[in-house]
């Protein structure tokens, strides 16, 4: 079977055979365009878990600041969380430290949205730009109190 049409009737089977001619040397037998949007794929994840993160990260800082009555230890726990899977996906993906204040604008418009649907806050409540420097976001001590919750 050809690969593209494996690719679109059997993608697993497609990948243990990409794989396998990969491995192998064997260029000619190569599903070259799909192969590029795959690995294209694969980094788009990346990007797009740190994003997430970052929004549930500024989320939850919002929160704790707008909303002291109700800070817990859920909160923080999912502030600290969210900072060390952060980190971590940092470590192993290092090129996306470039990216960190692009993700950090796109996640926090994404965080107002989730404060909003999180909390009984109005969209004038809340900030219209990210607060937060990025020493703050990754600071374990940040916002002040934080550990004694």
């Amino acid at each position: 079977m050809m690969p593209t049409l494996l690719y679109d009737s059997d993608f697993y089977r497609w990948t243990v055979e990409q794989v396998e001619r990969l491995r192998l040397g064997k260029w000619d037998g190569l599903d070259i365009e799909n192969l590029a949007e795959e690995i294209e794929a694969l980094g788009s994840q990346k990007r797009s878990e740190l994003e997430n993160r970052l929004a549930i990260l500024l989320g939850h800082l919002i929160k704790w600041d707008l909303q002291p009555r109700l800070r817990g230890k859920s909160w923080r726990l999912t502030i600290k969380e969210q900072r060390i899977q952060i980190k971590k996906l940092i470590r192993k993906n290092p090129s996306l430290k470039s990216y960190l204040s692009e993700a950090i604008a796109d996640g926090f418009e994404l965080a107002l949205v989730l404060a909003e649907k999180e909390t009984r806050l109005k969209p004038k409540d809340l900030p219209k730009e990210c607060p937060y420097s990025i020493e703050q976001i990754f600071d374990e001590n940040f916002p002040i109190g934080i550990q004694n919750v």
